[in-house]
């Protein structure tokens, strides 16, 4: 049985009124800070991440059905799904390091430099349209597919689809 305010909110929500946001962390921010502190030990990235849940929460409001997810099921899942993807690219980043005395970024000659690969973005507009959408996002862009996929909205399954085609699409005009 759905309670009162949780009518109101989703009420709210549907019509994107910001009382919503307001009546959301007031009722539900410290269940979810629980949620997100079993993931996450820090307190900084736990309440960061909290932040970013609640914004997600807000960017993707309209798309809350009430006859697919309790409201707190589906807050549950942003926000545990937001802390799961903090903690994996906090694992990705700390395992990148650059080791520059092993780089060989800076030792590369004028002469070595592929004169054909520089004009990329002009063969790009070769590539159907929806897969410009998404190469230019990830290497022009700087995105990351999950990114991409929340800022084009797109699904992040097509993303890497659509970006596996345009490059090999691009592929077979360099090495024909």
């Amino acid at each position: 049985m759905i309670s009162s305010l949780e009518k109101e909110i989703v009420t709210l929500l549907e019509l994107g009124d910001k009382k919503a946001i307001t009546l959301l962390y007031d009722n539900y921010s410290d269940a979810l800070y629980g949620v997100i502190k079993k993931i996450i030990a820090d307190e900084d990235m736990a309440q960061d991440v909290l932040q970013e849940s609640f914004i997600k929460i807000w960017r993707y409001a309209k798309k809350y059905d009430s006859t697919k997810a309790k409201l707190f099921t589906w807050l549950y899942r942003i926000a545990y799904n937001t802390a799961i993807d903090k903690v994996r690219s906090q694992k990705n980043k700390d395992g990148k390091e650059i080791q520059m005395d092993k780089s060989t970024v800076y030792k590369i000659s004028a002469e070595e430099l592929n004169q054909d690969v520089m004009d990329m973005q002009k063969h790009l507009t070769s590539l159907d349209e929806k897969y410009q959408i998404v190469i230019n996002a990830l290497f022009f862009e700087g995105m990351t597919q999950q990114e991409a996929s929340e800022e084009l909205d797109i699904p992040l399954g097509t993303i890497k689809s659509r970006l596996k085609i345009g490059l090999r699409e691009l592929k077979k005009i360099y090495n024909p």
